[in-house]
């Protein structure tokens, strides 16, 4: 087959689509109606039945009330192209107000006089035209009046209905939107914190120990490096604990022996989201009020373990105490009231971080989200990459 017999033939099956979707719909709608005009006589019929015995034949009601509404079904398409496509609001309420009530006089005046003309040619004895015009007038044309005007609101109605969904979209886009910001402030707020913390330590080092100073400034390039490439607001609980060895490296490099770390973490739990540098503001917390001003040796332990539904990890240390309540401490420190917002905003009620006193001597730092899988981002690289 060549090419431009596959060229006229596309054309001809869409046509034949259209035309099949066409009298698909123009079937539905000659169904509605007829289903209508059934309903109405049979309420005629059974009402006057009911109040005066029999008066007529079923075939009468049926011929009556097939052209009162067939009339409407005739004339509701056109009478859709001119009814006015807005919503009646201000400021253009009362010119459409006044539109739809010429197109509204024009509608019962036609259905009217359609209805008439097609007595005089339908009922058995041909009455006259005249006679039947002012019989639709007087019994029809306020009924054909009010029902051009509930088409109207049930229009209008539609068309809040949609301005509603589409603005309660645009909100969402908008809140989205805001979040991301609110994230990505939270964020850029920890590096400079982060980063003077780190500098004033290596320059105290210098002075002692160059080579550790050089090691430590070399692994905070290396921190540093990852997080100016990466802007994801959630990374893998993997690549999280990762970030984490890396600044407890900076850490175990400015206090030598004194401290040591220990993570437990159930491997299932690897691929989990969290957000990105959730665990370092915590464990910096720990070791500023711990070793950073008490003399002696200290431990960071990370858990990360799930409950129900809920990923939990715990940060904690034995070797500082807790100079003021929990909510001051949230207040006053950067890391940990960050912290708190950004699970806030992130993940909303089901997002949790408290801070408890250990005994005899100690701190723990409970965080609290919810588990969702999400895929690691090296991974993810290497798939785009292929």
């Amino acid at each position: 087959m060549s090419a431009d017999t596959l060229d006229l033939e596309v054309p001809v099956a869409e046509t034949r689509l259209d035309i099949s979707a066409f009298a698909l719909r123009g079937a539905i709608y000659i169904g509605a109606w007829l289903i209508v005009v059934y309903l109405f006589a049979l309420v005629s019929f059974m009402s006057d039945w009911f109040l005066y015995g029999p008066v007529y034949d079923w075939a009468d009601y049926l011929r009556w009330t097939s052209i009162q509404w067939g009339t409407l079904a005739v004339l509701l398409p056109a009478t859709l192209w001119l009814m006015p496509d807005e919503a009646i609001e201000p400021p253009h309420r009362w010119r459409l107000l006044w539109a739809n009530f010429g197109v509204s006089l024009v509608f019962a005046l036609s259905a009217v006089t359609l209805g008439a003309v097609l007595t005089h040619f339908i009922v058995p004895g041909r009455p006259e035209v005249r006679y039947q015009l002012s019989q639709f007038l007087t019994k029809h044309a306020a009924t054909d009046f009010l029902a051009y005007w509930v088409l109207v609101g049930v229009r209008q109605a539609l068309h809040f209905y949609r301005e509603r969904i589409r603005r309660e979209i645009q909100a969402s886009r908008l809140q989205a939107q805001l979040a991301q910001s609110r994230l990505l402030v939270l964020k850029m707020q920890l590096h400079p914190h982060f980063v003077f913390n780190t500098l004033h330590a290596a320059a105290t080092l210098t002075r002692e120990d160059a080579a550790a100073a050089e090691d430590m400034l070399l692994r905070l390039a290396e921190l540093l490096r990852t997080y100016l490439d990466d802007d994801r607001q959630e990374i893998t609980l993997s690549e999280e604990l990762e970030l984490l060895d890396l600044y407890l490296g900076i850490q175990r490099v400015r206090f030598r022996d004194r401290l040591t770390s220990r993570v437990n973490v159930d491997p299932e739990l690897l691929q989990c989201a969290v957000p990105s540098l959730v665990l370092q503001p915590i464990v910096e917390n720990a070791i500023a009020h711990g070793i950073g001003k008490n003399v002696g040796e200290d431990c960071v332990e990370v858990d990360c373990y799930r409950v129900a539904k809920s990923l939990c990890i715990d940060v904690r240390n034995r070797n500082s105490m807790l100079d003021a309540a929990p909510d001051d401490l949230f207040r006053r420190g950067i890391g940990l009231s960050n912290s708190r917002l950004r699970l806030k905003e992130l993940y909303a009620n089901e997002g949790h971080i408290e801070l408890d006193a250990l005994k005899p001597r100690g701190a723990i730092c409970r965080i609290r989200m919810p588990m969702k899988q999400l895929e690691d981002h090296a991974t993810k690289s290497g798939a785009k990459a292929a």
